[in-house]
């Protein structure tokens, strides 16, 4: 057994989910300390109070210290620096990593000053912060100097996402995989299909993910009369993903906010044409022409159109996405890299601040 690894983080997200696997893939002992439960497999979980409001963070602090005194682990990860960071920069227990991943570092502390110098605290605590991109990075920078910091992705399974032969999709399907939240813009993308699909009635729509907007979604799809159109599918496993996004040519993420996408990753790896909101995140992994104005509905519907309509060239992106995935994408290599930063913290006298 390498070491034990103790992860704050939201049990119930398949990010976190995938984390713990990997790490007991190579020999750590993991357990979890979450206020939103759910069933992993062969790991400890302590489970918090619920939180239901941002400021029921602040009294979680005492339940959370108690978990990883008891617990000893050899390192702490904290998975999202504004809640679970908070509780594990409380908890004065080192190595202590935090991973950002996004809203909490791009958003959070621009909402006001107090925030601000809070969010420039948890991080101040860390012995290393890691982030998906290089903007989500460089935020962390302008919050607090100093910080040891390295560039980790989610990264994709790629024995589970992997391209399927462009022919053998049929018709004209896109997907979106991101939450059913206000960030996400789902709104936007339903209101682009309207407008395709009064040129190829033939395009179609799968939302995966689920979340707290679906009856309002659903209004919306009456409404534009696209109940033939799209198909809700909530949550789904990796297998039920991977099942959606072999019948797609097209997938879609224009939330307003973002750090490097997992789902345009996953995307990306299946070989489909991407079309996502021009953020920084998004200009590292897609090119210039893939991108379009966050809340745009009418930019998103003329590269929508663009692609279906030019076959060819759609097949190429998607081509050219899978192959970029193969190359710079694999789960295997962020992960294996994590953990070489694990090892490398026990070996090394950490937290000099």
């Amino acid at each position: 057994m390498t070491g034990h690894l103790c992860l704050l983080g939201d049990a119930n997200s398949v990010h976190v989910q995938r984390w713990v696997g990997e790490m007991r893939a190579r020999g750590w002992q993991v357990s979890v300390v979450t206020a939103r439960p759910h069933p992993i497999e062969g790991v400890r979980q302590v489970v918090l109070p619920p939180v239901r409001r941002t400021t029921d963070w602040l009294w979680r602090v005492g339940a959370a210290r108690r978990a990883v005194a008891e617990l000893k682990p050899d390192i702490v990860h904290a998975h999202y620096v504004t809640s679970y960071g908070y509780l594990a920069a409380r908890s004065g227990r080192h190595p202590l990593v935090m991973t950002a991943w996004g809203s909490d570092l791009l958003v959070t502390p621009k909402s006001n000053v107090v925030l601000r110098l809070l969010t420039a605290w948890i991080l101040g605590q860390a012995d290393l912060v890691t982030g998906d991109s290089p903007d989500l990075l460089a935020a962390a920078h302008e919050l607090r100097n100093g910080l040891s910091t390295e560039l980790i992705h989610w990264g994709v399974d790629l024995a589970r996402f992997s391209p399927r032969a462009w022919e053998e999709k049929p018709g004209c399907d896109a997907v979106s995989l991101r939450s059913w939240e206000p960030n996400y813009r789902i709104d936007v993308i339903l209101r682009a299909l309207a407008h395709v699909r009064k040129k190829r009635s033939d395009v179609r729509l799968h939302l995966l993910g689920g979340g707290s907007l679906e009856g309002a979604l659903r209004a919306q799809v009456s409404e534009l009369g696209l109940q033939d159109a799209v198909r809700f599918h909530g949550k789904l496993d990796d297998a039920g993903m991977a099942a959606v996004l072999d019948r797609c040519r097209f997938s879609i993420s224009v939330p307003e906010s973002d750090a490097t996408s997992v789902s345009v990753l996953e995307s990306m790896a299946c070989g489909l044409a991407v079309i996502a909101s021009d953020l920084p995140a998004n200009r590292d992994w897609l090119p210039a022409g893939a991108l379009v104005p966050a809340g745009d509905a009418g930019a998103l519907a003329e590269r929508w159109e663009t692609l279906v309509q030019d076959d060819e060239q759609a097949s190429f992106l998607g081509e050219c996405n899978a192959e970029r995935i193969v190359l710079e994408g694999d789960r295997q290599a962020q992960m294996n890299a994590m953990d070489r930063l694990y090892r490398r913290l026990l070996g090394s006298d950490v937290h000099v601040k």
